[in-house]
């Protein structure tokens, strides 16, 4: 055996970091906290080196934990509320898991709309400013998976093989003990995006490149639902309409959507069409 399989086998401690009385922190909710700290941190930054007022991004950040938590946690309740309807002291349970980030990701679109029409600001210019934050936030919030003994994969003897405890497992792998660890493939793919976004970004501030509005948003829905669609494949806790896997779905139609966007940007050379009009705009970068 490998140490790398036994760092899988025997690092997870369980879902609780320690107790204090009957106060319990989580694995889980530490990351998700780090994430938005770092995230928020990150994209004030940004914001700075495009001539932008940092503080409109922390403004921003608060509506998006507001609404992109609860509703990441509603829409996994939803497709999974045969199980929930049983249980309902549980719908509001988010420390035991159970949150989808596409959830989240149409819950902080929908306040980061309302929030750019009331600051009357391009939300494509938000959004280029927020997915570098984002898909590092969802790299560092997928480990929260591996400490829940979640999110894993289909039975493997791989040398990244991730032990299961029995109670944790599905029911027709039970006589198995190690899973692909999806948590940690969606987790490197998604720190791969973020290098991506990361040196497009800094190329076009050093005038290396010119991206438009909204290229990096764009390039964010491609990439992160790129690596989503094949290792969704991978995992046995899929949430699912019939035969198949939202996720994937959701994924491809993500995927269409940002390739039209840049054909829309950059063949057919057309501004994104926005929800403030430019006469609107109280600040702009790149806007051709």
């Amino acid at each position: 055996m490998s140490s790398l399989t036994l760092a899988f086998q025997f690092a997870s401690p369980g879902p609780i970091l320690f107790e204090l009385g009957p106060f319990a922190i989580r694995w889980y909710g530490l990351l998700i906290a780090s994430a938005v700290l770092i995230g928020v941190s990150l994209s004030q930054d940004l914001a700075k080196r495009r001539n932008v007022n940092p503080d409109l991004l922390g403004d921003l950040a608060i509506w998006l934990v507001l609404s992109a938590i609860p509703a990441a946690r509603l829409y996994y309740v939803l497709f999974e509320w045969e199980q929930y309807s049983k249980r309902p002291d549980q719908i509001i349970a988010i420390w035991n898991g159970g949150i989808a980030i596409h959830g989240a990701i149409i819950g902080g679109t929908l306040a980061a709309l309302i929030f750019a029409r009331l600051k009357k600001v391009s939300i494509w210019q938000l959004a280029d400013l927020v997915v570098p934050s984002l898909i590092l936030g969802q790299a560092i919030g997928r480990w929260g998976n591996f400490f829940n003994s979640e999110a894993f994969g289909r039975p493997t003897n791989m040398p990244w093989k991730l032990y299961i405890p029995p109670q944790q497992r599905p029911l027709e792998f039970i006589n198995f003990e190690y899973f692909h660890p999806t948590f940690l493939y969606e987790s490197l793919w998604n720190l791969m995006v973020f290098g991506i976004l990361m040196t497009l970004f800094f190329r076009d501030l050093k005038k290396r490149s010119h991206l438009k509005v909204g290229t990096l948003a764009l390039i964010y829905m491609v990439a992160y639902s790129a690596g989503r669609v094949w290792i969704e494949g991978f995992r046995t806790d899929s949430l699912m309409i019939g035969p198949l896997r939202i996720a994937q779905i959701v994924s491809l139609s993500a995927i269409a959507l940002g390739l039209l966007g840049l054909a829309w940007l950059y063949l057919l050379r057309r501004p994104l069409p926005d929800v403030v009009p430019p006469e609107e705009q109280r600040w702009d970068y790149r806007s051709d």
